[in-house]
């Protein structure tokens, strides 16, 4: 169930993350303290080695603080093991890489039904969801290509389906028109902003200020803090 917009989806309290590299303590994040509200678009900026990829693995649950709270839809996540940080990924959260990060063996169809197969869908379920995503991202005629077939720009959308087939309320995009072309990235970006408009909520990384402008909140960081915050894009 989608909630209602601006309800508390992400809690971050005083948020650590601290890498061992040999003798030397890398502090990649310093104490971050922040919301993110339903229905909302972020994007996530700063220079390299500020931290912001590494909140967005922290959001997205693929890696834990080394101090503070994390709270995900109402779950304390911060302390999670492995299996049980498998499942809130599975049933909470979609991802959008700059990669695409797709199987070239499977079909688009196939591809798309990848997280509801581990979700134990029935087969003709997960067909039907799956065949509503894809033409949900303009992919109806695609379907049994597979994505050496596809242009980059069609492997993101089948990714963003991928990313939807599970109906998580957030998405989490990471650079996710790094490797388009500029045509390409503003259609992927208009698709990201419409399916906003009908309630997902999107936490993008990117460097590109053509693209944060899209975003309706703008997170900058430095040295592992929080810089500063923009509100609604105009």
């Amino acid at each position: 169930m989608t909630p209602p917009a601006g309800a508390e989806l992400v809690r971050l309290e005083s948020v650590t993350k601290v890498y061992q590299m040999g003798a030397t303590e890398v502090r990649a994040l310093a104490g971050i303290t922040t919301t993110f509200e339903a229905g909302s678009f972020w994007a996530i900026m700063g220079a390299s080695g500020s931290g912001k990829s590494t909140l967005l693995n922290l959001l997205g649950c693929l890696d834990r603080p080394t101090s503070g709270r994390y709270v995900l839809e109402g779950h304390d996540v911060a302390d999670l093991d492995d299996n049980a940080l498998s499942g809130i990924r599975l049933r909470h959260l979609g991802f959008i890489f700059q990669s695409f990060n797709l199987i070239p063996q499977l079909t688009v169809l196939e591809n798309i039904e990848l997280p509801l197969f581990y979700l134990d869908w029935a087969p003709d379920e997960s067909q039907a969801r799956a065949t509503v995503m894809a033409e949900r991202v303009g992919l109806a005629d695609r379907v049994e290509h597979r994505p050496a077939e596809l242009s980059g720009g069609q492997q993101q959308r089948v990714a963003i389906a991928r990313a939807l087939a599970a109906d998580p309320n957030i998405l989490l995009a990471d650079e996710p028109t790094g490797n388009l072309d500029s045509t390409t990235s503003a259609q992927i970006m208009q698709l990201l902003v419409a399916l906003n408009a009908q309630g997902k909520t999107i936490i993008m990384v990117t460097h590109e200020p053509e693209l944060a402008a899209y975003a309706t909140h703008r997170l900058h960081m430095c040295d592992g803090l929080i810089d500063r915050i923009e509100g609604s894009a105009t």
